[in-house]
């Protein structure tokens, strides 16, 4: 692809990234840019105009304003990137960022993990059509080792084209690779490989509806392909953290209530050995975050702690048998768990399956919409929403990349918003717009 970059490095460069379009809140938007009035974040989400939507043609205008000024502006020559997130733990993610030809699910190429929704995928394919252009890549992970695997390895050789050092104590760093014979080589390599999609369900949604329109309109084009971050998982794999639920106006008292009989709770003071800890204390999400870190690891029976930031539980279902006759299982969904085997089994039996299933739908009766149910990345950021909301968090475990790998391939989806894959990348490393791309070989 022919990549169109921030002509800047270092500082100025960190200062013009962002995390990813729906991990960022009004206030981040705003302290983005306060940095950098060219912070990517004024891109990626419009300012909203008087009529209470985003200001998709003023995104459109400022990236052209943008390039007229010199501040983005295309490379020299196509390249395929090589891009690598460190964390400041010193976890690093590293996998080749370029245009993926796109594919429906049903071609067995690429596979979603997590369902969408239509209000997103709305969203993106207006700042898409408006733009003309993928301003974020979307990430995939696909089991690797070869030549794809071996370039990218051998690339923190070289000096890196671009780095930038972000508030979060994060590193980035970017190669470029123009080679012709390491890019026949690379294409070889990945011509008959699968990926599963990590991150950016919703974008890579917003692809294949762009695809289809202009293609109906225009024929095939640039809007063909997307910009994707490809990640070998068995030797750059990144690390899966879940996604935490809130269910706003829901007491403590009354969840627990209502997850009966088919859930179990357990006094997390009880349960913890009677630690004796101060509820009003700022570090009571800390301490119950460290305790969904000791539960026991996924493939064994339920186990989330519910909390209102105020008191807290372990809810499990102790009832359900390996019998799947069983008459004491919590549902006749759960017996079915317990007696099947398979992906479908694999997904049916993940803690964030039951919550959706048997907790919030089946015991809460509440609907998955953006104001029903709510959602956090951290433990912490979950217990203040409970607060805020007067609602109750659900903690879970992370779900293990061998099973969110099995799930998709499958052919299945997990609920969305069912993992959190870390490091994530930064948003404004590269750009690609369609009106720039060399024509298919």
């Amino acid at each position: 692809m022919l990549a169109t970059r921030y002509r800047a490095n270092g500082t100025v460069l960190a200062d013009r990234l962002s995390p990813p379009y729906d991990v960022i809140d009004a206030a981040g938007r705003s302290a983005l840019l306060a940095g950098d009035e060219s912070n990517i974040v004024g891109l990626i989400l419009p300012e909203i105009g008087s009529d209470g939507r985003p200001d998709y043609p003023g995104a459109a205008a400022r990236l052209r304003s943008d390039l007229a000024q010199g501040i983005l502006s295309a490379d020299d020559q196509p390249a395929l990137y090589v891009y690598e997130m460190a964390t400041a733990d010193g976890r690093a993610t590293r996998g080749l960022l370029g245009a993926v030809r796109l594919h429906e699910a049903a071609d067995g190429v690429i596979f979603p993990h997590e369902n969408t929704m239509d209000g997103p995928v709305a969203d993106r394919l207006a700042l898409m059509e408006a733009t003309q252009a993928n301003l974020e890549p979307i990430y995939l992970i696909y089991d690797g080792g070869g030549p794809a695997t071996d370039t990218v390895a051998r690339v923190a050789q070289e000096e890196p084209l671009a780095v930038a050092d972000l508030p979060d104590g994060s590193r980035h760093r970017l190669w470029r690779i123009i080679d012709r014979a390491v890019l026949d080589q690379i294409e070889g390599d990945l011509a008959e490989r699968t990926a599963v999609i990590a991150d950016g369900h919703h974008r890579y949604a917003t692809y294949l509806e762009l695809q289809r329109r202009t293609d109906a309109q225009r024929g095939p084009g640039p809007w063909d392909r997307g910009l994707a971050l490809l990640v070998d998982s068995t030797a750059f794999g990144p690390q899966v953290e879940a996604i935490h639920r809130v269910v706003p106006d829901l007491s403590f008292a009354e969840a627990i209530r209502q997850s009966q009989p088919g859930f179990s709770a357990e006094p997390l003071a009880s349960w913890a050995g009677d630690v004796a800890i101060d509820l009003s204390d700022d570090q009571y999400g800390l301490y119950v975050a460290s305790l969904v870190d000791a539960l026991p690891g996924p493939a064994g029976a339920f186990a989330v702690v519910i909390t209102d930031g105020f008191s807290a539980a372990l809810l499990s279902i102790s009832e359900i048998k390996m019998d799947p006759e069983s008459e004491t299982c919590a549902s006749e969904d759960q017996r079915d768990i317990a007696g099947a085997t398979g992906p479908a089994a694999l997904l049916a039996g993940l803690d964030v399956s039951r919550v959706h299933g048997d907790l919030v739908a089946g015991s809460f009766h509440r609907a998955d919409t953006a104001e029903a149910l709510l959602y956090a990345h951290s433990a912490t950021e979950a217990i203040a929403a409970a607060r805020a909301t007067r609602g109750v968090a659900i903690l879970l475990r992370p779900t293990p990349v061998e099973a969110v790998l099995a799930i998709a391939r499958a052919g299945l989806r997990m609920p969305r918003k069912s993992t959190l894959f870390l490091p994530k990348p930064a948003s404004g490393m590269a750009l690609r717009l369609f009106d720039d791309q060399p024509a298919e070989r």
